[in-house]
């Protein structure tokens, strides 16, 4: 972070943003995310409008009980008098693979043949033991 960036994220009083505060309540009020391996930041949080972005990931990425944990944290943060809007994104898991469309897995395997490749790739050849 420069020295910039640390200044647009204070306010002018020296008084910690809207973003650092709801940061640090993340942290504060949500340890489960963290528990589970999962991962928040908040991507915007604008006092004058009010809207706030925060994009849970890691271990939330498939969860089942993250649309709980997104209700929870809109539940909380629209009590705050300084936000009007809040959006809670999860990623699905399936849009870092490319989606179901994806021809190739990450590791390169076939996903014909239930990702077994075809058979010249995956048959060993006759002198095999």
């Amino acid at each position: 972070m420069t020295t910039s960036d640390a200044a647009a994220d204070a306010d002018a009083d020296g008084e910690p943003s809207l973003k650092e505060r709801v940061e640090s309540w993340l942290t504060r009020e949500m340890p489960i995310i963290q528990m589970h391996g999962g991962t928040s930041a908040v991507r915007e949080a604008d006092p004058e409008t009010g809207e706030v972005i925060i994009e849970l990931g890691g271990g939330c990425e498939g969860c089942s009980v993250s649309g709980i944990t997104s209700s929870n944290i809109e539940a909380e943060l629209l009590t705050w008098p300084e936000i009007d809007d809040i959006t809670v994104r999860v990623p699905d898991p399936r849009e870092s693979l490319g989606g179901p469309d994806q021809a190739e897995s990450i590791m390169g395997v076939d996903r014909t043949e239930g990702g077994r490749g075809d058979w010249g790739s995956s048959n060993p050849g006759k002198d095999h033991l």
